[in-house]
């Protein structure tokens, strides 16, 4: 069970008690399968990328045997060519609901067990799932074009994607420097891997133009900032830019621009992005407006749409959304093994590519 000390941790005024971040995990726990899978909620699917950030956030109220099943569900059920289908029906694996295979999704294992050994420092475990984040990365770069940008997926027939999105690449980003920190801990550099980083990092730093063109969503104004490809003074301007566009006083971020719709994962991902460029005042605004997306028993609304009927929709509690919350909680906090992957200080940054 989550013990009080850990809890104690996953507390911020306004925004979460410790018996409310209690009540959190014990809602992500109520929803993971026994096999250790964690889909958006029971009877809903699974997918690769919210599972993982699900078992993060258990590892981040000291949940870590429940995490490390969670992370041996991904091990058990990796293609051969190292993905995970886009999703799966919730309890049955073998049943992909949608048989596409993301680079983004892929990718993310390496910050799930980074941060798990981090929390842990459980080397064996690390030596268990290194296979696992290995032939992840070799089936994303595998995608990786000319100009850095990574292809969104292969088909389910195996045809690449080639056109690249600026969230997914710099959620990809975040993912190599976690798998290049794995890969020095084991002392197996990954030299490829350090030029691929590089190159993908001055992608997304510099060159809009080699991703589609989704900048209505709120995802691509501040995720270059989140996963660590835009930073300092750059990051700060890139924020500034377009707050008011995407934040909504009092109620949270718009997902994408008009519509008027706040999301719950949405807030708490661009709070981890204003912690990492030390914004903490700006970012606890923002978790605190969500709070009316809190539920009766301690889960989260996915969004809230606040104009006509102002509804919460859709009607689901995510535990992607509940673990976002806890992650951000933990980052403002200080937890060790959260901020050390948030934050990027101490992960690797790749080698800079030699021309533009």
């Amino acid at each position: 069970m989550t013990s009080p000390e850990r809890t104690e941790l996953l507390t911020l005024p306004g925004v979460l008690t410790a018996e409310q971040a209690a009540e959190t995990v014990a809602g992500i726990l109520a929803a993971q399968r026994d096999s250790g899978a964690i889909p958006w909620f029971r009877g809903h699917h699974l997918d690769p990328w919210d599972h993982t950030e699900a078992a993060m956030a258990l590892d981040a109220a000291g949940e870590h045997d429940a995490a490390a099943r969670a992370y041996a569900w991904l091990a058990r059920h990796q293609n051969a060519d190292g993905s995970w289908y886009a999703a799966y029906h919730d309890g049955e694996a073998d049943r992909p609901t949608d048989p596409a295979r993301e680079t983004n999704f892929c990718a993310y294992i390496a910050v799930g067990v980074w941060h798990h050994y981090l929390s842990t420092g459980d080397e064996a475990f690390l030596d268990r799932m290194w296979p696992a984040v290995y032939a992840a990365v070799e089936f994303v770069l595998r995608l990786q074009q000319p100009g850095g940008q990574i292809g969104w997926k292969r088909e389910a027939d195996g045809t690449p994607v080639t056109d690249a999105l600026l969230t997914g690449s710099s959620s990809i980003h975040q993912a190599l420097r976690c798998a290049l920190a794995i890969a020095e801990t084991r002392e197996e550099p990954q030299p490829d891997w350090e030029l691929a980083t590089g190159a993908l990092a001055h992608a997304v730093a510099h060159h809009p133009e080699r991703f589609l063109d989704k900048g209505r969503y709120s995802m691509d104004w501040y995720y270059p900032v989140l996963g660590g490809a835009v930073t300092g003074a750059a990051a700060r301007e890139r924020i500034d830019a377009r707050w008011d566009d995407f934040v909504v006083p009092g109620l949270g971020v718009r997902c994408v621009v008009p519509n008027p719709w706040v999301t719950g994962g949405e807030s708490c991902e661009l709070a981890l992005a204003l912690w990492a460029i030390g914004e903490s005042d700006r970012a606890v605004d923002v978790l605190r407006s969500i709070g009316h997306l809190r539920a009766e028993g301690g889960m989260y609304w996915t969004g809230y749409v606040f104009e006509g009927e102002r509804a919460f929709w859709p009607e689901e509690l995510t535990t992607w959304t509940a673990g976002s919350l806890l992650l951000a909680v933990a980052a403002l906090g200080g937890d060790e093994a959260t901020t050390a992957v948030f934050g990027g200080e101490r992960l690797p940054r790749g080698l800079a590519p030699d021309c533009c």
